[in-house]
């Protein structure tokens, strides 16, 4: 049996993953705030006594919104930054062999060619992406200095079962089915001409898992974790609403900063982790409604 940490393991992602990784019959630690108050990756004593012994590491643990980063850049860079500066170390103490990072779409900022690969220039545009960016050369340094595995993961955008609708922070996908179940608007900010790129809860998992077990990389390699394919917010509003929406199915709000397109090239996720995708977005959608 092998011991693996995941850190916010009580989160969205987190938990699918924890549930995935106890049926391959791995010994589980979940660090996260949401269980015990005290297991915070903002801790360096609480990680190298919970490490001691682990495997594998799988870093979650993070404040995730942009907006949010935003009003509170100080807070989000205590976890967000030096959260992952402390996991690493207690990985290189504890003889982790690999650790594997929740990075982010976020860190390509907006870009003028399409789809993205990993080779593009970074701009981020927030505190929340700029700390994902300085993690993920983090990891890359502790490959190179201490022969510490490591591997980011870019997530694009990600949707599916037990995705919190709540709070001003909340994904447009839950929040869009919330309202459809409760007979209200969708909301949608802007013309909801932007586009992202989707990507099911499940085959994130699946690609967690794979850069776990792949031999392949493990030298800090960052890895878009995605479709490939874009889809308007606007449709993704009419899909839910199964049916074509009219003006009085969808309210528009002022539009705000943000990235105006997002799509992934995956083609490394394919040939380093032998990873794509399995769940197309519209299957994910019915899935949830």
């Amino acid at each position: 049996m092998t011991k693996v940490i995941v850190t916010g393991g009580a989160g969205f992602i987190g938990t699918h993953l924890v549930k995935a990784l106890q049926a391959l019959g791995h010994e589980i630690v979940v660090v996260d705030i949401k269980i015990d108050p005290n297991d915070d990756v903002r801790d360096p004593a609480v990680l190298q006594k919970l490490f001691k012994g682990a495997e594998y590491v799988f870093h979650l643990a993070a404040l995730v919104s942009v907006p949010y980063s935003i009003e509170h850049p100080l807070e989000t860079n205590a976890t967000n930054l030096t959260g992952t500066l402390n996991v690493l170390i207690a990985a290189r103490d504890a003889g982790v062999k690999r650790v594997i990072f929740s990075s982010s779409a976020a860190v390509y900022g907006d870009q003028d060619v399409l789809p993205v690969k990993e080779t593009a220039e970074l701009r981020p545009m927030s505190p929340y992406a700029l700390e994902k960016f300085e993690s993920e050369m983090y990891l890359k340094l502790f490959s190179e200095i201490y022969g510490l595995e490591t591997v980011s993961l870019r997530y694009f955008n990600i949707y599916g079962e037990g995705q919190d609708p709540n709070g001003p922070y909340a994904s447009a996908i839950p929040k869009f089915l919330k309202a459809k179940k409760e007979g209200k608007p969708l909301t949608i900010v802007g013309d909801g001409s932007q586009t992202r790129d989707f990507v099911h809860v499940s085959d994130v998992v699946s690609a967690n898992i794979a850069a776990m077990m792949s031999t392949n990389g493990g030298k800090g390699e960052a890895i878009n974790i995605a479709t490939g394919r874009k889809v308007s917010m606007r449709q993704v509003a009419e899909l839910i609403l199964s049916r074509e929406a009219n003006e009085g199915s969808i309210e528009h709000l002022p539009a705000r900063f943000e990235i105006k397109d997002s799509v992934a090239d995956i083609s490394k996720a394919k040939e380093l982790l032998d990873w794509e995708p399995k769940v197309a977005f519209e299957e994910g959608i019915q899935r949830l409604l």
